[in-house]
């Protein structure tokens, strides 16, 4: 029998998403319960998104607006939303499905970096910049997918945060950042131009800007012509206290002169800056543009553009709002949330997950009987790890994780394991550069509830076990497959201020026991905290144990 919850309402529409209107997917969607922008009273409140996307570029067309942001590692990568008022969002996809061929350990950090996303000639574009392999590029007829295989338009290292510009006689510029880490030098933007279809570059680059000691760590830009300038606005002064310069020009090579049209001034919202401008086919002009909120991640809010003075001076003088009304529309939108909870009621995934790495089948899939199946993955040896690292869930491609939705909510998971070796483990976690997950493990004929903590797992540091109880395993008459020992429980994690307190189950949900230690959530690299789903174990030659996730809810 199929379950039902309220939450899964896109799970239940999935197939059909892409065969409809992209104006007609907004009713498949749901509200989040834990978080909600729209006030119902035509103001909203920041962030509008309050999840990680950090680098968030957006753009309109027409009366939809489409946003994208960075996703690093994370895979599926590039995620795409929709939104017809810039307030309420929906996940319609991503452009990125595979980036590191061949690699088994995830590559923290690395990947996508600052992404930018253009229509352009009735196709879709996102820029990136791999900060080891140079400009990336992938472009769809539909933002929903199917996007064509990424073209390498600049190969090389250091080259990030690529954005490009079509001008008015088809010639077609880009401007860059650059790493220190790779390319020795930061706080550079360059311009260069690239061939008309944004393949190739026909030019070499020229130094448009040098933020040097004034405005340190300069990047993130995006490119743009109003009224016969050219505008490069981007982000300086590093991530969590910086500010959003906005620069013009009459040429794309400059000389750019440059002022400052978003800071935190009095307000509570540090780091205002790096985003995109959007000039809607009402004529109001926006800015999004995210705020680094620790284990949180980069959240983003919207801000209004005025530019009565000749400069984009965004929020309200300068300064980010925190409550404004919202952007003008031809018919109201629904009032809609990105997709958090999921019943694994169909063959796709949710749109909200995403894996450590590269995704490969043996990861896990969806099962007929309404399930997803996570294969308990073997943890490496230390010496298949650099240095002197030892093994822990930093290392594990396959952790099936999603986005924090908000700054307190629950999450609940009801799991089964199938363990057909001893120390098969599985069960729920929230990852960072620290995590802590509550697990289910085989001990013997018995099952062992345990909490697993990591403090600076990105250093390889060594995991802390704590047995929290023992448990009998499920009644094996009622499973009804392969020979293994079982244990059904429901697992939960609460979330508040960013500590987290674990709770179980062994009665289908009815009641919970508290358990375990507080944790206090960490960012991961370059992103935020992330709960979800883990299924280990440390045996060499045994068969996978299975990990059967019936669901996973996210509510207050």
């Amino acid at each position: 029998m199929r379950k039902r919850f309220r939450h899964n309402l896109f799970s239940r529409w999935a197939v059909l998403l892409l065969m409809m209107p992209l104006s007609a997917t907004l009713l498949a969607q749901v509200r989040s319960e834990v978080w909600c922008p729209d006030n119902g009273d035509g103001t909203y409140t920041n962030p509008v998104l309050n999840a990680d996307y950090s680098d968030p570029d957006v753009i309109c067309v027409g009366e939809d607006y489409y946003l994208t942001a960075s996703s690093f590692q994370c895979m599926p990568g590039l995620p795409v939303l929709h939104s017809r008022d810039m307030v309420n969002w929906t996940i319609i996809g991503y452009a990125l499905h595979r980036q590191f061929p061949g690699e088994t350990i995830p590559q923290h950090g690395n990947g996508v970096w600052a992404p930018s996303l253009r229509y352009h000639q009735g196709e879709y574009y996102i820029y990136w910049g791999d900060p080891d392999r140079g400009v990336m590029m992938v472009k769809a007829k539909n933002p929903a997918g199917p996007w064509e295989e990424p073209v390498c338009v600049i190969p090389g290292k250091g080259m990030i945060d690529t954005c490009p510009l079509w001008d008015n006689d088809g010639r077609c510029y880009l401007v860059n950042g650059w790493a220190n880490s790779r390319a020795g030098f930061n706080s550079v933007l360059t311009v260069r131009e690239l061939s008309a279809d944004g393949t190739r570059p026909i030019g070499n680059p020229v130094i448009v800007f040098d933020g040097g000691n004034r405005d340190y760590t300069a990047e993130g830009p995006k490119f743009y012509k109003r009224d016969g300038w050219y505008w490069i606005m981007c982000p300086a002064g590093g991530v969590e206290t910086g500010w959003q310069l906005a620069m013009r020009s009459k040429s794309p090579y400059g000389p750019y002169e440059s002022k400052t049209v978003l800071r935190q001034g009095k307000t509570n919202i540090n780091g205002p800056h790096q985003g995109g401008w959007v000039h809607t086919s009402h004529g109001e002009d926006w800015f999004m543009h995210f705020q680094d909120k620790g284990p949180y991640g980069r959240v983003v809010h919207l801000q209004p553009v005025d530019w009565s003075s000749g400069w984009p001076v965004m929020g309200k003088n300068g300064e980010p709002v925190l409550t404004y009304r919202k952007p003008k529309t031809s018919s109201p939108s629904p009032v809609v949330t990105p997709q958090e909870s999921d019943e694994f009621n169909e063959p796709t995934l949710g749109l909200q997950w995403q894996w450590q790495a590269d995704y490969d089948q043996y990861f896990g899939m969806p099962t007929a009987d309404g399930h997803f199946r996570l294969f308990t993955w073997k943890l490496p040896k230390s010496s298949q790890l650099s240095g002197e690292k030892v093994p822990n869930l930093w290392a594990v491609p396959n952790l099936l994780l999603q986005k924090l939705p908000a700054e307190n909510f629950t999450v609940t998971a009801k799991v089964r394991l199938a363990a057909k070796a001893e120390h098969q483990r599985g069960g729920i976690v929230v990852m960072g550069r620290d995590y802590s997950a509550l697990v289910v493990e085989r001990t013997g004929d018995l099952f062992q509830l345990k909490q697993l903590t990591c403090q600076k797992a990105d250093e390889g540091k060594a995991e802390h076990q704590q047995v929290l109880a023992t448990l009998k395993p499920t009644d094996q008459d009622k499973i009804p497959y392969h020979p293994a020992l079982y244990m059904d429980i429901v697992l939960r994690m609460t979330v508040s201020k960013g500590l987290v307190d674990f709770a179980y189950s062994t009665n289908n949900g009815k009641s919970f026991s508290p358990v375990g230690t507080q944790f206090r959530m960490r960012e991961g690299k370059w992103i935020g905290a992330k709960v979800g789903l883990v299924a280990t174990e440390d045996n060499v030659k045994s068969d996978c144990g299975l990990l059967d996730a019936d669901w996973f809810r996210v509510t207050k």
